[in-house]
């Protein structure tokens, strides 16, 4: 055989592969999945898939409008792995023509696995029923989560109701539970929320006069309707200590190299600092927010630092996560390693701060280095009014210090 017929019947035999590699990966287009969850739960969610091969491939999770970009595809036969890397969770799934079953489970597959199926096609998500919403619940309400040992937690509910579809969010001193949707059926209703992390499943039922009662992943809460229904102010929670007006770290970047705040890059400029995670759904919408905002600013002498406490300390483990989180968010401010997810280590680790209570925090600090206003938590945009107030009060706080002399 000569070695042109062979290199042929090599490149016949690979586009022969990479054919079959392609009409084996799962269609495009409209999914709904249904994770079985241990008590019996069965809780929807709803994505999209673009692209013919797993190499190109992109999944959008859906909630309440949002269409949020996914992980990465892996295929091996009739297997398929979706990772989301920033919660170190995968899908483990077998493909059957339009149809996926398998699991959610950790990347290093330590501890428990839900199962799940996925139906290509479907787009409702709680299953309707002829039942019609005995009224309109869209309001505002003032809850009451009941947790261990009679801790009580106030939260604030935000539900929008059209037809027998429904979404919500709830507020809390740490952030929003971001986007659930659902639908109402006679007095009853259903939310749910999936973007990679958590499993997300809210129900309950209300009355005529606007009493609620329900469960959020097993845990009870009642509220009543409220138009004046608010939490504390998030700039008053938490705050330096008495004899503290600075605040300050050395901590390292992705790469080690160690970063203060005394460094000459932040002397005589208005600097931000976020403590977060990149694990974070209320972290993700800050970054989202404050990247492209750095950008627009960054000319006028301001600086951002995100401070990242991660799930692991290793060095790879962490530089990688920042990594994904800054490419996914196209951030060019300054980010540092603060250690370990644990409140009550970041209280440990800034001594100054009187708490600390919310992945994420925000920190304002003038052009002297002097805090000026800290702020607890971050209502996204699931939020609506709230989170375009929240943008509104950043900006004229950022101008004010932009407008006070340097020391």
């Amino acid at each position: 055989m000569n070695i042109h017929r062979l290199l042929f019947l090599l490149v016949v035999l690979f586009t022969s592969v990479v054919q079959a590699q392609t009409k084996s990966f799962i269609p495009e287009g409209s999914w709904r999945g249904v994770f079985d969850q241990a008590d019996g739960t069965k809780v929807p969610f709803n994505f999209e898939v673009e692209g013919k091969s797993a190499a190109h491939a992109k999944i959008y999770l859906l909630n309440g409008g949002e269409r949020f970009e996914g992980g990465r595809f892996r295929q091996a036969g009739d297997s398929l792995f979706i990772s989301f890397d920033q919660f170190d969770n995968e899908f483990a799934l077998k493909i059957e023509n339009e149809k996926l079953t398998g699991v959610l489970r950790k990347k290093d597959q330590l501890g428990r696995s839900t199962p799940i199926e996925a139906i290509h096609g479907e787009t409702y998500r709680f299953a309707d029923s002829v039942e019609k919403p005995s009224g309109d619940i869209s309001g505002k309400y003032e809850i009451t989560f009941s947790g261990r040992n009679g801790v009580e937690e106030k939260k604030v509910g935000l539900f929008t109701q059209n037809g027998n579809k429904l979404s919500a969010t709830f507020m809390s001193i740490t952030g929003d539970s971001r986007y659930l949707e659902g639908l109402v059926q006679g007095n009853s209703f259903h939310l749910s929320s999936f973007i990679g992390g958590g499993i997300s499943y809210y129900t309950g039922t209300i009355d005529s006069v606007g009493l609620l009662r329900g469960t959020a992943n097993g845990q009870p809460f009642k509220g009543n309707k409220n138009s004046n229904a608010a939490l504390p102010d998030a700039y008053q929670l938490t705050y330096l200590k008495e004899g503290y007006r600075t605040f300050d770290f050395s901590l390292p970047d992705a790469a080690g190299k160690q970063v203060s705040l005394k460094d000459e890059k932040f002397k005589n400029k208005v600097v931000i600092v976020t403590i977060g995670g990149t694990w974070c759904p209320n972290c993700i919408d800050e970054a989202a927010f404050v990247s492209p905002w750095y950008k627009k600013n960054k000319h006028r002498g301001v600086e951002v630092v995100g401070v990242q406490f991660e799930r692991k300390s290793d060095q790879e483990y962490v530089k990688t996560a920042m990594e994904n989180f800054k490419k996914r968010f196209d951030i060019d401010y300054t980010e540092v390693f603060g250690g370990l997810a644990d409140k009550k280590a970041v209280a440990a680790s800034f001594p100054a701060l009187n708490s600390f209570l919310s992945f994420p925090t925000i920190l304002f600090i003038d052009k002297r280095g002097n805090v000026d206003k800290i702020y607890t938590g971050f209502t996204g945009p699931a939020t609506g009014e709230y989170y375009t107030r929240f943008i509104k009060e950043f900006n004229e706080e950022v101008d004010k210090l932009l407008g006070q002399p340097t020391g």
